[in-house]
C-alpha cells in the first residue's frame, strides 16, 4: 500500500503543481509517448543487456514484493520460535530417534507450519543443521560459519534485483538526455518555423530530461530503495534460524536460546516474551 500512496502522491503533487503553477499539461502529454519509447527503449534494452535472465526474472519478482512488503509477519516469527523449540526439545529428549527433518514434507511437526515447510531456504537451514547435529558434528563456530556463509550468499543472490533496478534508476537521466538531444536535432531540422512552432518543439524535447530525471529520482529509484529495504527485513527471519542453532550449541539453555533468537527479531515483528512463551506451551500441548 505504501508504494501505491507514495507514487500517487508524486504524480498528483508534481503535476498538479505544473499545472497551478499555469504550466500546460498537454505538452507533456503530446511528448510522453515518442520520449517514453525512447527513453523506455534505452533503459529496458541496457536492463537486459547487463543481466542475465535470472537476475531479470528475480527483478520482476521483486516488483510485485515492492508492492506486496515483507514475506515474514510477526505470526511467521513466533511460528518459527515454536518450531525452533520442538524440534530442539524434541531432539534433546528423543536423540538419534528424532527424525523428523529427513522427511520434513512428511513430518506431523514441520506440517504444522505450511508457511515455513514451504519456503526452501528455512526449512533447509533448520533440516540440514538439524542432521549435522545427529552426526554430532556440534561445534558451535563451525555451524555459524556455515550458516554465516549460507546466509551471505543468499543475501547477495536476493539483492541483485535491488543493484538491477538501482542500475536503471541511475541512467535514466542520462537517457532522458539523449531524449532530449535527439528533440533538439529534430528541432534544428525546423529552424526555418515561426517561434511559436520551434518553441512547441524544444518543449516537447525538454519533456525527455524532466521524464528521465523524474522516472529515476521519483519512481524507479525508490523502488529499487523498497526492494532492498524487504530483502533486508526477510533475511532476519533466516538469521533468527542461526541464533537459535548457535546459541543451543554454544551449550545455552533451550529457553535462553529461543530469547537471544527472539531478542533480534525486528522491533515492528517481535513478540512479547509472553506472547512467544504462550505459542511454545501452545505446541507442546499439541
Amino acid at each position: 500500500m505504501g508504494p501505491i500512496i507514495g507514487i500517487i502522491l508524486t504524480l498528483v503533487l508534481v503535476f498538479g503543481g505544473f499545472i497551478i503553477a499555469g504550466g500546460h499539461i498537454e505538452v507533456i502529454l503530446e511528448a510522453l509517448p515518442i520520449e517514453g519509447m525512447i527513453i523506455g527503449g534505452i533503459a529496458l534494452g541496457a536492463f537486459v543487456t547487463g543481466n542475465s535472465g535470472e537476475v531479470i526474472k528475480h527483478t520482476l519478482g521483486g516488483l510485485g514484493k515492492a508492492f506486496k512488503g515483507a514475506k515474514w509477519k510477526k505470526q511467521d516469527y513466533i511460528d518459527l520460535i515454536s518450531l525452533m523449540y520442538i524440534a530442539l526439545y524434541k531432539r534433546q529428549r528423543e536423540g538419534t530417534k528424532f527424525n523428523d527433518f529427513e522427511d520434513p514434507k512428511n513430518s506431523a511437526l514441520f506440517k504444522k507450519y505450511p508457511k515455513i515447510l514451504n519456503d526452501h531456504l528455512a526449512i533447509n537451514m533448520i533440516c540440514d543443521t538439524l542432521r549435522n547435529m545427529s552426526m554430532r558434528h556440534e561445534d558451535p563456530h563451525q555451524v555459524e560459519a556455515y550458516l554465516e556463509n549460507l546466509l551471505e550468499k543468499v543475501e547477495e543472490e536476493h539483492m541483485e534485483p535491488s543493484h538491477a533496478l538501482q542500475g536503471v534508476a541511475d541512467g535514466l537521466p542520462a537517457y532522458g538526455i539523449v531524449a532530449a538531444v535527439l528533440g533538439v536535432v529534430k528541432t534544428m531540422s525546423s529552424i526555418d518555423k515561426p517561434p511559436a512552432v520551434l518553441g512547441g518543439l524544444i518543449a516537447s524535447a525538454l519533456v525527455g530530461t524532466f521524464l528521465g530525471i523524474f522516472l529515476g529520482y521519483g519512481m524507479v529509484g525508490p523502488l529499487a530503495g523498497r526492494i532492498k529495504q524487504i530483502n533486508e527485513a526477510d533475511a532476519r527471519f533466516y538469521k533468527l534460524i542461526r541464533d537459535v542453532f548457535v546459541s543451543t550449541l554454544s551449550k545455552n539453555a533451550l529457553q535462553v536460546a529461543i530469547e537471544v533468537g527472539r531478542a533480534n527479531i525486528p522491533s515492528s515483528m517481535q513478540p512479547t516474551f509472553a506472547e512467544a512463551e504462550a505459542a511454545i506451551n501452545k505446541a507442546k500441548g499439541s
